[in-house]
């Protein structure tokens, strides 16, 4: 009896043994499953994200921060160009010289009249001449051309002069670099390989090495520049006027002015001689933003056909062109007060486009000839 108990408190025990057993393989079978699901959902869940912070725009730069309008074009330039004082060069434009004419492209403005004989004269107006290479050909002074470099207190270059010139050049006291003084040899040279007197040149270095030596004010006076006219900040259509895409300007028998408007580039290109008028040095067709065409009365002042203009102390009427356009305008000039300015129908100061400007000095009795179209 006590051997069959025996044997049935040990299988008890077994059996309690085998369940807790079982129990603790259970229990740690469940442990090892949610540790793996642990584990498989860490790994299966969306990465964290950190966001960029969101970047703060930088403000575009203004292009015309530290500039000013230029008061010979109306294009945006530092204040030491600016301040600079411009240099007015006589330049030939004979046909022959017309073909051999060198830096005329990289002028502000473009002053066209007649000479003598039907031809016409150039002068180049420069701000900053500094970087242009060659300029001219360079030939010699007329009193009208005189007062036109006196109106933008510009430094007048010449090679040559008549008598009504000189005279001019001392009443209006003009600085000058004159071909035929002694500061010639530093201003200008010979192109030996085009014929005289058409093959005298000069650069903006050499005029400012003569201005220099001369000891001529570099530094722009604007108590002594005329107003002439304002600029728009930006480029616009004129208001009201007529069309005005081909333009003729004949200034005699032997020198005619064309001008083609072209609406991709906004401007007109010029043409003389039947040919387009050319800078030979830069390979580049002078072209213009701005056409003023200033009518002025103008004759014989001796045997030799050398021309006068009734300019001091006078008005007169002419045009504006821009943007293919062309509307009437007035001008006026006071000596004393070194007065010039262009008018527009309402007696406002003309404003104009920001950019390069031909006048055309057009003699009055001439402008039934003029076509506009």
């Amino acid at each position: 009896m006590d051997s069959k108990k025996k044997r049935i408190k040990i299988a008890a025990v077994t059996s309690m043994v085998m369940m807790i057993l079982v129990g603790s393989m259970v229990v740690w079978l469940q442990l090892q499953q949610q540790k793996k699901e642990h584990v498989e959902t860490k790994s299966t869940s969306a990465p964290e994200v950190t966001l960029a912070p969101t970047p703060i725009p930088t403000p575009t730069a203004d292009p015309r921060a530290g500039k000013v309008q230029s008061s010979l074009t109306g294009e945006w330039v530092t204040e030491k160009v600016e301040a600079k004082r411009p240099y007015a060069v006589m330049i030939n434009n004979i046909e022959y010289a017309f073909k051999n004419q060198r830096g005329t492209s990289k002028a502000d403005i473009i002053y066209e009249a007649l000479a003598e004989g039907g031809i016409t004269r150039m002068m180049a107006i420069y701000q900053d001449p500094s970087k242009v290479k060659a300029i001219g050909s360079v030939r010699s002074a007329r009193h009208y051309y005189v007062q036109f470099a006196k109106e933008w207190n510009a430094i007048y270059c010449h090679f040559g002069h008549t008598k009504y010139a000189t005279k001019q050049i001392e009443k209006l006291k003009i600085n000058n670099l004159s071909g035929l003084s002694g500061i010639g040899p530093v201003v200008y040279e010979r192109d030996r390989s085009i014929s005289a007197p058409h093959n005298v040149f000069t650069s903006g270095a050499k005029l400012q090495k003569g201005t220099k030596k001369l000891k001529y004010s570099r530094k722009q006076n604007t108590d002594k520049t005329a107003e002439h006219f304002h600029f728009y900040e930006e480029e616009r259509d004129l208001a009201q006027g007529k069309t005005a895409k081909n333009v003729t300007l004949p200034f005699s028998a032997y020198s005619t002015c064309k001008l083609k408007y072209s609406p991709k580039k906004g401007t007109y290109s010029k043409f003389e001689y039947e040919q387009k008028h050319m800078d030979v040095y830069y390979k580049k067709q002078l072209s213009f933003k701005n056409v003023i065409v200033q009518y002025v009365e103008e004759s014989n002042i001796d045997h030799n056909g050398y021309q006068t203009m009734k300019l001091s102390n006078h008005s007169g009427k002419g045009y504006y062109l821009s943007r293919g356009k062309a509307q009437k305008i007035t001008w006026e000039r006071k000596e004393s007060e070194n007065k010039m300015v262009y008018k527009d129908n309402n007696g406002n100061v003309l404003t104009i486009n920001p950019g390069k400007t031909y006048i055309a000095v057009y003699p009055n009795s001439r402008k039934q000839f003029i076509k506009i179209k």
